[in-house]
């Protein structure tokens, strides 16, 4: 896929994860629906195939949940510079892309983390300040849910998927009710599609 970005394309890039860093809350994980939003259906600088992989890419790999952000900038200047294939440019565009995105997600959010933190630990006996750690746990999951169908509605609706479906749903309740380490279930799910099974 190959896009061509503008000054103000590349302003609107930064300013978007600029935004989507305030409204992290329980990780940038949570705002992946609104970067596919973004990002897939209304800039089309990315398709479907390439911000599921950078996503699931980055969450397999080890390190810290935001490197899927480094991913989605990377290939977005990556396909502003024709691709991999197209010639030094593009490698050149997809860490301008990858800067960006880390810099919008990261600056707001961790200059606000500091100062609120500080704040808060200070008045940590306050009621308000314990209301507003508990009463922020639902909207976590409810964007964690969001997240979670984005991702999953692009492998199909249809019948013949129901091995996915059956595997999510599985997965699902193990984590919800038992102890078992996500790395087995990881490791379980990389057998199953090594097979062919889903």
């Amino acid at each position: 896929m190959s896009s061509s970005l503008s000054p103000g394309d590349w302003l609107t890039l930064l300013t978007h994860f600029l935004s989507l860093s305030l409204l992290a809350v329980g990780g940038a994980i949570t705002t992946v629906p609104d970067m596919h939003r973004t990002l897939v259906d209304q800039h089309q600088w990315l398709s479907d195939g390439q911000f599921n992989a950078a996503i699931a890419l980055a969450q397999a790999a080890p390190g810290p949940n935001v490197l899927f952000v480094a991913l989605l900038g990377w290939q977005v200047g990556l396909n502003a510079g024709g691709g991999l294939v197209a010639s030094g440019a593009a490698w050149g565009y997809g860490m301008l892309g990858l800067l960006l995105a880390m810099l919008g997600i990261l600056l707001p959010s961790t200059t606000l983390t500091f100062a609120a933190s500080r704040w808060a630990h200070q008045n940590r006996e306050r009621r308000a300040v314990r209301a507003f750690k508990q009463g922020m746990a639902p909207v976590v999951v409810a964007l964690l849910v969001a997240t979670g169908w984005i991702l999953t509605a692009n492998q199909g609706a249809d019948l013949t998927h129901w091995p996915l479906w059956l595997l999510t749903a599985t997965v699902t309740l193990l984590v919800w009710r038992t102890r078992l380490h996500l790395l087995w279930l990881l490791g379980a799910g990389a057998v199953l599609g090594g097979l062919g099974w889903v």
